[in-house]
């Protein structure tokens, strides 16, 4: 038993061995060479998989312990890739933003998923000759895409904000909810079954109906306690645990309940995403995510069936190009009806062209249930895996050739705010009194802020008062990029502690060297150290304080509000100039030793 126990666990470890030297060594790799990390990974599924270098490792036993021969010890971790990827898609969502971006997502998703699954069924009805039955369940579930590789291929392409990546996002997430009535379906269409009727079918659903409120219901009451419990411990790994648990336990609830357990993944990401834990959550799950992906992805190279492909290139080949012209075509011309322009239409139909993992899903029930027979799934399954890692690759030709829009127009623009992430805003750093201040000014100029705190009660007070604040870090680079920093407008640093602000100052210009920094400084002597940091703008609050009780006494003198208007700006414009001159004059070694100085206190 315990010699069981050690072979298991170390078939375990040498499958992770082998995910994480494709992380560490392939991927950089690719990176360098500014090929998309996905087609790294797919790659790696391929060579490393059952159909690949594992095929021979019978008569090569060297290759043993560098293969992967079975595709379902990694199943599990695939699935936790795509299961987290789902729950970033909902922390970027909600269920007001749902409501908004209804018409995008039912309308277009729609008409997608009905015409690419008419389209596939024609051509597998007439020109390959399966029957209809099975021809209409390889239409659907062909007509579904990779949610993990299309929105990963434009987060890298920095495309989520784009009239493609719009109408992409919108189709993926139609897909993703219409995935759960099918798989629902399927079984009552099995030639055993089609007699019994269809109240089975009409309690599984209600079912899942009480399942669904009940997570929703019982979500809106915990989630808050169990992460505030968390962020008052001050612990990033407590912080961590609380994150993959409820991924987790949602899962697992909805999949006792028949559903699958990425619509858990799902419904927590939405329910959080209201909340001010939205920004850390999504910070620390980041690694996770990206990782999991990666098995995911390997997972999908290990299923293309290499031998299958060489004995039959043309029609392998041709049937996965084929299948993403049909849909490509679909998209392009139901793209200008929701007023998407045919060139938008058309990249984001090449995008979704490729099958997706619902795909396996949805044909491996077809054919544990005869509908679909072994041959016919088989060769879909070949087809759908070869076409997700053609679409990678297709994304890099796409690239080069089409340059990114200037904005978004028509439907697609009046979803602009209702869907991912941040646009042009102002980030934030710190909710004291004038944390308070700055978000309250903005927002009645009505200019985009983040708020974010560290200290969760003075978060939940910024909240209570209507402030859009989050909890989280500020100093650490995941944190910056859960806040759209590559987006952003400009940050201003309003926190107290000094040796804080040198640190957030340097974590922010690794990542933006270029965007504008307001920071609050003790006095003009770190007023000047911040403005060699790299700040574009440091505000001693000494020097704010004597200013304003120099106005207060001239209104008191009688002075006109006009002249002491000018002479306080007139003086504020010298005193800066002054902090600027002492900074900038300091020799190259004497600012890297006040930096190093700063840095050390």
């Amino acid at each position: 038993m315990e010699h069981t126990s050690h072979i298991a666990t170390t078939i375990s470890l040498r499958e992770v061995m082998i995910i994480l030297s494709a992380a560490a060594i392939i991927v950089p790799l690719f990176y360098r060479f500014k090929i998309s990390p996905i087609i790294g990974y797919i790659l790696c599924g391929i060579m490393l998989g059952p159909y690949g270098l594992g095929s021979y490792s019978k008569d090569y036993p060297f290759l043993a312990p560098l293969t992967i021969k079975d595709p379902n010890t990694i199943h599990t971790m695939a699935e936790l890739g795509v299961m987290f990827l789902l729950f970033a898609i909902g922390l970027e969502l909600s269920f007001e933003r749902l409501k908004k971006m209804r018409k995008l997502i039912f309308t277009l998703g729609g008409l997608q998923v009905f015409g690419c699954a008419l389209g596939i069924f024609l051509i597998s009805w007439q020109v390959f000759g399966v029957s209809a039955t099975a021809s209409a369940i390889l239409g659907v579930a062909l007509s579904m895409s990779s949610t993990a590789i299309v929105m990963q291929v434009l987060s890298d392409k920095k495309r989520l904000n784009t009239p493609e990546g719009r109408a992409g996002f919108g189709i993926l997430l139609f897909q993703d909810i219409i995935v759960i009535p099918l798989m629902f379906a399927l079984p009552f269409l099995a030639p055993t079954k089609l007699g019994l009727g269809f109240f089975p079918l009409i309690k599984a659903l209600a079912i899942s109906t009480v399942a669904i409120v009940a997570v929703i219901f019982i979500g809106r009451i915990l989630l808050r306690p169990i992460f505030k419990m968390a962020s008052a411990i001050e612990s990033t790994e407590v912080f961590m645990a609380a994150s993959i648990l409820v991924v987790i336990l949602t899962g697992l609830a909805t999949s006792a309940a028949g559903l699958s357990m990425t619509l858990g993944a799902f419904l927590a990401g939405l329910l959080l995403a209201e909340t001010e834990y939205r920004r850390e959550v999504e910070a620390t799950i980041q690694p996770f995510k990206g990782l999991l992906l990666g098995v995911f992805l390997v997972s999908v190279g290990m299923g293309v069936n290499v031998a299958k492909v060489i004995e039959s290139p043309f029609l392998t080949i041709g049937s996965a190009l084929l299948l993403i012209g049909v849909k490509a075509a679909i998209i392009a011309a139901i793209g200008p009806y929701m007023g998407l322009k045919t060139r938008n239409a058309i990249y984001a139909g090449l995008l979704l062209g490729g099958a997706g993992e619902f795909a396996f899903v949805l044909i491996s029930i077809a054919k544990t249930y005869y509908i679909v027979g072994p041959r016919s799934s088989d060769f879909a399954l070949t087809v759908a895996a070869l076409s997700m890692c053609i679409v990678p690759v297709l994304s890099e030709i796409l690239e080069a050739i089409k340059p990114k829009p200037k904005s978004p127009d028509g439907e697609i623009e009046k979803a602009s705010s209702e869907t991912l992430g941040e646009d042009g805003h102002v980030i934030v750093a710190g909710l004291g009194r004038s944390g308070e201040l700055i978000s309250n000014l903005l927002r009645a100029q009505k200019v985009s802020y983040i708020a974010t705190d560290i200290d969760i009660n003075m978060v939940t007070q910024a909240r209570d008062n209507g402030i859009r604040a989050y909890y989280g870090d500020v100093s650490r680079p995941e944190f910056l990029h859960a806040c759209a920093i590559d987006r952003a407008k400009a940050v201003v640093i309003s926190i107290q502690n000094y040796h804080s602000t040198v640190i957030i100052v340097n974590a922010i210009r690794k990542i933006r060297p270029d965007i504008p920094i307001v920071a609050r400084a003790r006095d003009t002597q770190h007023a000047r150290k911040l403005y060699e940091l790299g700040v574009n703008e440091a505000v001693p609050a000494t020097l704010e304080s004597s200013l304003q009780l120099a106005e207060s006494i001239m209104v008191e003198a009688g002075v006109p509000m006009a002249h002491i208007l000018v002479a306080i700006h007139t003086k504020r414009a010298e005193l800066r100039d002054e902090i600027l001159e002492v900074a900038t004059s300091a020799t190259p070694s004497q600012r890297m030793r006040r930096i190093k100085d700063s840095r050390e206190g």
